[in-house]
């Protein structure tokens, strides 16, 4: 990768829209400094101050084009009252764009002349887009709206849990948004009509839950009169009403929000709403994505997006039936050690139907859950230094999903925190149904989805110091969710299920439904299995409620592949702490492992792969 001196004259070029903005009075970009004399400027010296500045230019030009993105960093901008742009014809403009990054990447940057560290982003970098360049041509092939990814649901979410309102501009560019609600749901609509013409259809589960999300939203105030005040109506006036502005102005504004509620954005609702409707009645089966076309070659990708590798489906296949048995081992162990008496499909059945395994479907039974979570959590804290070198700054706290998008939502998912701190890491929980929510999962759920699974994971990484900002919010699948499926076995390594094996059994039992995903997933979408036979499959290797397992394998047919990463990943972390244990021997620390694969990032597992080596290596002559 040596450069000629053509391609350092582009290195220059590329920086020509940097030097054009050094006017006297305009701040430097990062990686150039001023030199002592007013106007001059002083050029990157070495390859990592120009990968850092090519970095930071492209950083900054995406996060440009992305206004939501701008909101949840905190940066208030005068696109603070946009939307990010969903259409085809954006898809292609972004498609020029990657390319032309990736070129730029390859022909202006030394790679031999870089620092380790540099490198490591370099390979990030180019990872990402020629990912992003193999996805874009099937895009279509992925569902514009389902259940799991509802743009009805992420609408009000994003406003309520990321539009700030600090003040009177931000309360009006919140009036701006929901008057380009309409947009964007015409975006939406062109998408799912692009899809339908090239045969790609939602599959009729979708419609129950995906229309209801949207019809509710256009209830309540302002949308019926004598009605109390609906979801973001009620958010608009209670961050206006903080403001405490003079009574004309707060109430010109909620008229203003009133307007915009029942007209741009009504109208948005009402297009979506009415597209969802027709599609209903087109849909004529839930199959797998084999059945769609070029299903297979569709398929491979999806695998290779969620997991970052090159496995086959039959792998992945005997995989989850290798995986399946031998837990079916380890709980059947449990049910000796408790005494039960009966084979493990009758204790799965007692494990469904046992009162005493679910909180009262009551709001005191929501709070107690809720409360015990938090405590968890805080047992984590507590024996945390025994296994980390370093702890996230930002805090966590355990919320119920809002009830207005509870019907599509998982049974518990996490929001990583704000980079400004003004929003902590939410570990959210579905209590829709407290019947679908067990006690005996509660543990792994709070360590997998709080600490020292994925907010660890999310908070250390976006707290990195001395990465480029694509870094610092990248995200694949199978790192994310390998470390916090790796994070409940951890758990139970240290010591927290002593003296409670339906706790433990619990743990087995979320183990059990990753490895069962290996098996539906490959089996849906490539094997030709039903939705019944698919549900018929979880429900005989694990103990799952009815409720939870119905949503569990419709989350699966409308996300391909994506429910692979979990087990994928978990085992490959495993892999390489072992290979650190057995080549560093007395020398290896638990804490400096953990480092190795948190303290850098996400990463593809070939690159974590390289990652470990590294420490391995630096661990090993550190010794000698």
């Amino acid at each position: 990768m040596k450069r000629t001196i053509a391609t350092r004259l582009l290195a220059l070029l590329a920086l020509a829209p940097f030097l054009s903005a050094c006017e006297p009075g305009n701040e430097s970009p990062p990686g150039v400094d001023r030199g002592p004399a007013s106007g001059t400027i002083t050029l990157p010296e070495t390859e990592d101050q120009r990968l850092a500045v090519l970095f930071d230019e492209i950083f900054e030009r995406d996060l440009s084009q992305r206004p939501q993105l701008q909101a949840v960093l905190g940066r208030k901008t005068g696109d603070y009252g946009r939307w990010d742009n969903h259409s085809d014809a954006w898809a292609i403009v972004r498609e020029e764009q990657v390319k032309d990054d990736l070129r730029r990447l390859r022909e202006t940057v030394d790679y031999d002349a870089l620092s380790p560290a540099s490198q490591l982003s370099y390979r990030i970098f180019e990872h990402d887009h020629e990912r992003d360049l193999r996805n874009i041509p099937w895009r279509h092939h992925v569902y514009a709206v389902t259940q799991m990814d509802n743009i009805a649901s992420s609408v009000p979410t994003f406003l309520r849990n990321n539009h700030r309102i600090d003040n009177r501009q931000d309360a009006e560019h919140y009036i701006e948004r929901l008057v380009g609600v309409e947009t964007v749901m015409a975006q939406y609509v062109e998408r799912l009509q692009i899809g339908e013409s090239q045969g790609v259809i939602p599959p009729m589960m979708v419609y129950p839950r995906a229309l209801p999300a949207a019809q509710n939203m256009l209830r309540g105030a302002p949308f019926e009169e004598a009605a109390e005040d609906g979801v973001l109506m009620a958010d608009f006036r209670a961050k206006v009403d903080a403001l405490g502005l003079a009574g004309e102005d707060s109430e010109a504004l909620m008229n203003g929000a009133a307007d915009a509620l029942r007209g741009p954005f009504r109208r948005g609702y009402d297009a979506l709403i009415d597209e969802l409707s027709r599609l209903q009645a087109e849909a004529d089966d839930n199959n797998g994505i084999w059945d769609l076309p070029d299903g297979a070659d569709y398929y491979s990708n999806r695998i290779r997006n969620a997991t970052t590798l090159t496995l086959t489906v039959d792998e992945i296949h005997e995989l989850g039936l290798a995986e399946v048995a031998r837990i079916r081992q380890e709980m059947q162990q449990i049910m000796v050690e408790v005494g039960f008496d009966g084979d493990l499909q009758a204790f799965f059945e007692y494990v469904r139907t046992n009162p005493d395994n679910y909180f009262p479907n009551t709001e005191a039974g929501r709070e107690a859950y809720i409360l015990e979570a938090s405590a968890l959590i805080e047992g984590i804290y507590d024996i945390a230094d025994d296994y980390f070198n370093i702890l996230p700054e930002a805090p966590l706290v355990v919320r119920r999903v809002e009830p207005w998008r509870e019907n599509g939502s998982s049974t518990a998912f996490y929001n990583r925190p704000s980079m400004d701190g003004s929003r902590p890491g939410i570990y959210y929980i579905n209590q829709q149904n407290m019947n679908a929510v067990q006690k005996h999962v509660m543990n792994s759920l709070a360590y997998h989805e709080g600490v020292p699974g994925h907010h660890f994971q999310s908070a250390i990484q976006q707290e990195l110091e001395g990465v480029p900002d694509f870094r610092r919010h990248g995200s694949y699948t199978v790192y994310s969710e390998g470390w916090a499926l790796y994070s409940e076995r951890l758990a139970f390594e240290a010591g927290l299920y002593e003296g409670l094996p339906m706790r433990n059994f619990g743990r087995l039992t979320e183990e059990m439904k990753r490895a069962v995903r290996l098996v539906v997933d490959t089996g849906m979408h490539a094997k030709r299995w039903s939705r019944e036979q698919s549900i018929e499959y979880m429900t005989a290797n694990t103990p799952m409620a009815p409720a939870d397992i119905e949503r569990q394998i419709e989350r699966y047919f409308v996300m391909p592949g994506q429910a692979l990463a979990y087990k994928i990943g978990m085992i490959r972390i495993l892999e390489l702490r072992d290979r650190a244990a057995a080549t560093l021997g007395e020398d290896f620390d638990i804490r400096d492992f953990h480092d190795a694969v948190l303290k850098n990032g996400a990463v593809p597992m070939d690159i974590l792969d390289q990652v470990v080596d590294d420490y391995i290596q630096a661990a090993g002559s550190d010794s000698v």
